[in-house]
């Protein structure tokens, strides 16, 4: 056979053993269907032993970053649960126990016994509030909460309480302890060491802390480009005044406002006034410096100093 036609038939034949694979394999899908209805004819037994029978094509997935699930049982802080229970254990009698607050602690808390206070007794506190939570493994937790009384005075209380399995439901198991508070704390050395006068930076701040608190005037127009903060509304004071203002960097001393993207971290002392009286506040925020001037990038009060309103 001459070269040619030698060529002419290898490209004939490719496609033919293209379409032959082709047909084999439908020829194998429509047997697999047709095992597959059969099987569920015949029953589940057979289903089972046809799909382990039936070939399949495994495509494998693609490697994803492991992420990590927080389940809602270790999610679950039962501190504001416990809280109520302890109002209505302090403020229940067990010479009482149809009272609305007796009926209301027995209900948390079904085997543990109401108090039996005398009738000259310790009044009830004014406030109850959690103040640590502690998790002890298994769905056991135990919430220490202060009650503080109109005389000014305050006692602690240990709770043991558990959490169900999805940490949706709460039981507290006993009596409430009565234990010492917690320490205070040692305060580390203040990062805003550095003194800033009178001028360029404090007046900044100080119009833009009386825009946020007051109302005078627009926030905006002391932030920077693409920084979005609102003022607190409604305003709560009518006046505010700054009494010190402390920063990290050297260059919030400077006299005059350094060159642009300059960026400081403050911390400002103000006294705000309204109608009830004279309150002092402190707020830290970042400033940086454009165009001859110091603008707010952000308020870091109550933020990390990785995020907050940039």
């Amino acid at each position: 056979m001459s070269p040619g036609k030698q060529a002419s038939a290898s490209e004939a034949a490719a496609p033919m053993a293209a379409g032959a694979r082709l047909e084999s394999m439908r020829r194998r899908v429509r047997l697999s269907r047709a095992a597959v209805l059969t099987a569920i004819a015949a029953g589940p037994i057979a289903l089972c032993v046809t799909v382990a029978s039936t070939p399949t094509t495994v495509q494998a997935a693609t490697a994803t970053k492991p992420s990590t699930v927080r389940t809602a049982a270790a999610a679950a802080d039962p501190g504001g649960y416990v809280q109520l229970f302890l109002s209505a254990w302090l403020r229940s009698s067990a010479g009482d126990e149809t009272s609305a607050q007796a009926r209301l602690a027995q209900s948390m808390a079904p085997n543990v016994d109401l108090p039996d206070p005398a009738s000259d007794a310790h009044p009830a506190p004014q406030s109850v509030t959690a103040v640590r939570t502690a998790q002890r493994g298994g769905g056991a937790w135990s919430v220490t909460l202060a009650a503080q009384y109109a005389d000014g005075s305050v006692r602690y209380y240990a709770v043991p309480v558990v959490a169900d399995d999805a940490g949706t439901s709460f039981t507290v198991t006993a009596a409430p302890g009565v234990v010492a508070g917690p320490d205070r704390a040692s305060v580390p050395k203040s990062p805003y060491g550095v003194t800033v006068p009178e001028g360029d930076l404090s007046s900044a701040v100080g119009e833009f802390l009386a825009a946020y608190l007051t109302g005078a005037g627009e926030v905006d127009r002391y932030l920077a480009p693409g920084v979005m903060l609102a003022r607190v509304s409604p305003a709560p004071y009518t006046a505010v005044a700054v009494q010190q203002v402390s920063a990290i960097e050297e260059s919030a001393a400077a006299e005059k406002v350094p060159a642009d993207g300059t960026t400081v971290h403050v911390l400002v002392s103000v006294e705000a006034h309204d109608a009830a009286g004279r309150w002092p506040l402190a707020y830290e925020l970042a400033l940086k410096a454009r165009s001859g001037r110091w603008e707010v990038v952000a308020l870091e009060s109550g933020t990390s100093r990785d995020g907050g309103a940039r």
